[in-house]
């Protein structure tokens, strides 16, 4: 309109009939006319700019409420039928003229909350939606990473194809449990009529466990953004993320500890319940003990026997996951320690050519692996524990009892990680020790709190030395309860979470060397 009027003032203006002042006064109100379409345009569209802010801000805190919610009914803490709970979501936050719509699937009006415009205001001309694409007819699909160890980034992709005659102009939201730590959290694409795009999601889990996409929300922009279409809808895909395994930098050293036991280096070793390995002449300093006076007799010389560490045994790793393994140690649960030194040890025994089997309980099976092969072993055990989260509920200790004596007929070592608390010891462990020692050998592995050694060192004013007092009752508690396990013939390992597992390997080594598997 601008450009017309310009042309219309020339014209005027070049034409004979008029004289000077009123070419000047049509040329004066021409400007006049242009500056004010400029000004009105510039007016026109920061309005749309901060309209178009607010609702994007609104439309977040929305989702955002609404993700809650479809999280505590996924939850069982919020019933289906309360869906949705607008007014937590609006209170505050819904301003003069806007107004927020929940439609069904069938896209009949479910509810809607306005302030300062009545509901058919609201209501954008037909024609007006029609210029922005269908969001119903957008084909949407996951693929990418399905695993990723915990503290590691995995990709996923969502792919979303435009089959309709109008180009997708607007924002896609790829919403996550916030424990997936899903970067970004929103994309903005553009997708020609029949064309695809794949959009790329960084996932950084911060806990264990399968991680399912919640919802794709799909916002269809109009004409300058001031009307959109929008819809969501479920994407099936899921994330597991597995234990770290930070134990695994400790695997090297204990593997080469093994090949010494295991006669591969120039080392042999001689115990109770070994195998026998092969005869060698005597020589100054081995253990007369050793003499085969029956070879010796044979032989021009004295022979000694040599022996290896037995071989195809089987161990029994259980991990009490009732309330005790909730507990925090440092920035994780005790329940992660045990993990990550249970993976350890199932990594040196299967090197070792024992048989390795799982059990997680507290008062039912949480995780369970038999039968596996060394080769498979580690991967089957990471994902069976992947999942597995402690109850807040006491354990089963006759349970647990039970399932171990049915998965373990013949004699083998059973790994228990399980606390050392006196209270749930005596009345839970103790009763159903005695069926565990006479017929397997038992070593209970147990999360110490280093928190507790800094307090009992505390010694600066009065509350420091009546924590230390407390920490040295905790100390004195945990000492006598390990006493009492050792005298039923127990081992017992308590320690740290960054010691737990190279002592609990070590002390798998102490047993096979000594042939007391």
């Amino acid at each position: 309109m601008a450009t017309v009027t310009a042309s219309l003032a020339r014209r005027i203006a070049t034409s004979g009939n008029l004289d000077l002042k009123t070419s000047l006064a049509i040329r004066v109100v021409a400007v006049a006319l242009l500056c004010f379409l400029v000004t009105a345009a510039l007016a026109l569209f920061g309005t749309y700019r901060d309209v178009r802010q607010a609702n994007e801000r609104l439309a977040d805190i929305i989702s955002r409420q609404l993700q809650v919610q479809f999280f505590r009914i996924d939850a069982g803490l919020e019933a289906p039928a309360r869906f949705p709970i607008l007014e937590p979501a609006i209170d505050g936050v819904l301003g003069a003229g806007q107004c927020i719509r929940f439609l069904k699937p069938d896209g009949s009006l479910e509810r809607s909350n306005c302030v300062g415009v009545s509901q058919g205001d609201a209501t954008p001309p037909a024609w007006f939606l029609a210029l922005a694409a269908g969001v119903r007819a957008l084909h949407l699909e996951h693929s990418g990473d399905s695993s990723v160890r915990l503290g590691e980034a995995a990709t996923v992709y969502l792919e979303v194809h435009n089959p309709g005659r109008r180009p997708l102009r607007g924002q896609v939201r790829d919403a996550w449990p916030p424990s997936a730590g899903a970067t970004p959290r929103q994309h903005d694409p553009r997708v020609p009529a029949g064309h695809r795009r794949r959009l790329a999601l960084t996932l950084r889990p911060t806990r264990r466990g399968d991680r399912r996409a919640a919802r794709v929300t799909v916002r269809s922009l109009g004409p300058l953004g001031l009307a959109a279409r929008q819809g969501s809808r479920v994407v099936p895909w899921t994330v597991r993320a597995l234990p770290p395994f930070t134990a695994r930098r400790y695997l090297p050293s204990r593997l080469a500890r093994l090949r010494e036991l295991d006669g591969r280096a120039a080392v042999r070793v001689r115990g109770q319940g070994t195998e026998f390995d092969s005869l060698r002449e005597y020589v100054l300093g081995d253990d007369v003990r050793s003499i085969d006076w029956r070879a010796s007799a044979r032989a021009s010389d004295v022979m000694v026997r040599t022996w290896r560490p037995e071989r195809d045994r089987h161990l029994l790793l259980v991990l009490d996951t009732g309330r005790t393994s909730a507990g925090r140690v440092g920035d994780a649960p005790r329940l992660d320690a045990s993990m990550d030194a249970a993976l350890l040890l199932a990594a040196l025994a299967s090197r070792a050519g024992d048989r390795v089997d799982l059990l997680g309980y507290d008062r039912a099976v949480r995780a369970s692996v038999s039968g596996v092969g060394a080769a498979e072993l580690l991967p089957a055990l990471v994902n069976a524990l992947a999942p597995v989260e402690s109850e807040l509920v006491e354990a089963d200790m006759r349970g647990l009892v039970a399932a171990v004596l049915a998965r373990a007929p013949r004699r083998s070592l059973v790994v228990l990680f399980t606390g050392l608390d006196a209270a749930a010891v005596e009345e839970g462990l103790l009763p159903g020790l005695p069926a565990l020692t006479r017929r397997h050998r038992v070593l209970v592995a147990s999360v110490a709190d280093p928190a507790v050694a800094a307090m009992a060192a505390g010694r600066g004013d009065a509350p420091a030395v009546y924590a230390a007092a407390a920490a040295e009752r905790v100390g004195a508690e945990r000492r006598r309860t390990a006493a009492l396990l050792g005298r039923l013939g127990v081992t017992v390992v308590d320690a740290t979470p960054a010691e737990l597992a190279p002592k609990v390997a070590d002390t798998y080594l102490a047993l096979k060397a000594a042939g007391r598997l």
